[in-house]
């Protein structure tokens, strides 16, 4: 069952109670990483957990679902070219949560990109718990997507 999250700002992201913050430096250029971020539609073909992705709103929002069911409605609450793109969710079906927002951050690194992603969340107790467990799920999966985000765009 869908239910509405507390709206957040980009503020969330520093002061969320749980926050999950992972980085890693990629060969792509900035501009072109964030390009990718701003491609809605294509998250499918670097983001392995996400199963489908459309922009809503005229691309002020976002519709993404995730293997395992797990769907969210969001809305861009920062899109600052070359370096933030941010989201909060409005909409989830996951229980528990009640508010969830995720930053982008990008920094040239040589001629590639330092790419931080942030992942700032509060909800029951409950859900406090059991989302804490999943970093390393997390860090994996941004791992992985960043990894084959790079390759992506190489090979464009």
């Amino acid at each position: 069952m869908a239910h509405r999250l507390r709206p957040v700002g980009l503020d969330f992201v520093g002061i969320a109670p749980v926050r999950h913050v992972f980085a890693r430096e990629i060969s792509a250029p900035v501009e072109a990483v964030y390009r990718a971020l701003e491609d809605v539609p294509g998250w499918v073909d670097w983001f392995p957990q996400v199963t489908a992705a459309r922009p809503v709103d005229g691309g002020k929002g976002r519709d993404i679902r995730l293997v395992g069911g797990v769907r969210f409605r969001e809305s861009v609450i920062a899109a600052e070219e070359p370096e933030v793109y941010a989201y909060r969710v409005d909409v989830t079906n996951v229980p528990g949560v009640r508010a969830l927002a995720e930053e982008w951050r990008l920094a040239p690194a040589g001629t590639g990109t330092r790419v931080r992603w942030t992942f700032a969340t509060d909800g029951t107790a409950a859900y406090r718990l059991a989302v804490r467990p999943v970093r390393a799920a997390q860090a994996k999966a941004f791992r992985d997507a960043v990894t084959a985000l790079d390759r992506k765009l190489a090979a464009s």
